[in-house]
């Protein structure tokens, strides 16, 4: 049996029980994937990560939804980050994190608790149907109101622009419409859509958003900092937002508010990276009996 140290940091929220709950397992990048995997799912949270040591970065981190591991998350970045401070493994400035979507540069505030994550250029995929993002999110083509997108900054997003906070409410994920317009994008290793609408949940915000889930997930993903990133370059790109810095927020519908500060870098049609800020609160920290 081996021991490992695990916090549990809520991120892009500075209080407790805010933003997006992510354990992350110290020195145990090595694990196997059903031994990772099986951990998410013993959690009931939606992503957890698996810190080690690396020869190209300050850390190694690996992520894990309860399904499957994936190249990058954005709320785990912003838990291991302050996680790995808390553990005394990295240091406050600049940072890089070896992941399998690439180097990721970081910076830690000197507090330790606001990360700033530089994450890749977007890649832009194919438009896709609306009528069948309608059909998977549970709504009407007329509550789409731009062309939903493949997009990815590390992790592949369909991002889809409803009308309003109110079609943002009523979305209800359909999982053999999920499949029709996977088979239509031409791949499985797409997330679920990721809906957002112009203006925020509060009077602070630019933006508001909810990621629904298939299991064996939970059903909704209270923020996620990856899409954030792919919805900026989105919204960017297309002339839907008049500036390149702006605040997102999601998790409200859930009573789980997060925030982050978003930068595009880069003209509209030449977006070099994106940065999604935001803090982590350590709920919690232990041992883990493996």
């Amino acid at each position: 049996m081996a021991d490992f140290a695990v916090h549990w940091v809520d991120a892009f929220t500075d209080r407790p029980f805010g933003g997006n709950g992510c354990a992350v397992v110290h020195h145990a990048a090595h694990l196997d994937e059903e031994t990772c995997l099986a951990f998410v799912r013993e959690t009931s949270l939606v992503e957890c990560t698996f810190l080690g040591p690396s020869d190209v970065a300050d850390v190694r981190v690996r992520y894990f939804l309860a399904s499957r591991e994936i190249p990058f998350a954005g709320h785990p970045t912003v838990a291991s980050v302050v996680a790995a401070h808390a553990a005394g493994t990295v240091g406050t400035g600049d940072l890089t994190l070896e992941t399998l979507a690439g180097i990721i540069p970081v910076h830690l505030s000197d507090d330790g608790k606001r990360v700033t994550m530089r994450q890749n250029a977007p890649e832009f995929g194919a438009e896709v149907d609306p009528a069948l993002v309608a059909q998977a999110i549970g709504l009407t083509k007329a509550d789409i109101i731009a062309p939903p997108q493949l997009v990815s900054t590390g992790l592949p997003f369909v991002i889809t622009l409803l009308e309003d906070r109110t079609a943002l409410s009523l979305a209800r994920l359909n999982a053999s419409a999920i499949e029709r317009m996977n088979e239509s994008i031409g791949s499985d290793d797409v997330m679920e859509p990721f809906l957002c609408t112009l203006g925020g949940f509060s009077d602070a915000g630019d933006t508001a958003a909810r990621l629904l889930m298939l299991p064996p997930s939970p059903p909704e993903d209270p923020f996620t900092g990856s899409a954030t990133g792919a919805m900026a370059s989105y919204l960017w790109s297309r002339g839907l937002i008049e500036t390149p810095e702006f605040v997102a927020e999601q998790g409200h519908m859930l009573g789980r508010p997060g925030r982050a500060d978003v930068s595009v870098i880069g003209p509209r049609n030449a977006i070099e990276a994106v940065e999604v800020a935001g803090s982590g609160y350590i709920l919690m920290n232990g041992t883990l009996h493996l």
